[in-house]
């Protein structure tokens, strides 16, 4: 199975094999309400720059992609919440594996 990073970070599993971005980086697309009282909405449209899919091949996307298609059975994303998630002070160093 090839893995396609369409997120805008580098992704490091536990196990040392690492994913850089690629040429793809998917992402929803939104727009904002006029603000009233302090407060505005947030309309969300269509998913953009995500690869069609391809045989044998997963892509890594943020939850709000996943989320947005879910016809789609080729996205995956970081598992960042799992307990063997490696962290230092705080911040993400590696997971151990993917979400589906």
């Amino acid at each position: 199975m090839r893995f396609v990073n369409c997120t805008p970070h580098t992704i490091n599993l536990n196990d040392g094999r690492e994913f850089p971005v690629s040429d793809h980086i998917a992402r929803v697309s939104s727009s904002y309400t006029e603000f009233v009282d302090d407060m505005c909405t947030v309309v969300y449209g269509e998913v953009v720059d995500l690869p069609e899919p391809q045989e044998d091949t997963m892509y890594i996307v943020s939850a709000f992609v996943l989320n947005a298609c879910p016809e789609r059975k080729d996205l995956v994303i970081p598992a960042t919440g799992h307990p063997d998630c490696i962290r230092n002070e705080g911040r993400i160093v590696s997971v151990p594996g993917f979400i589906r």
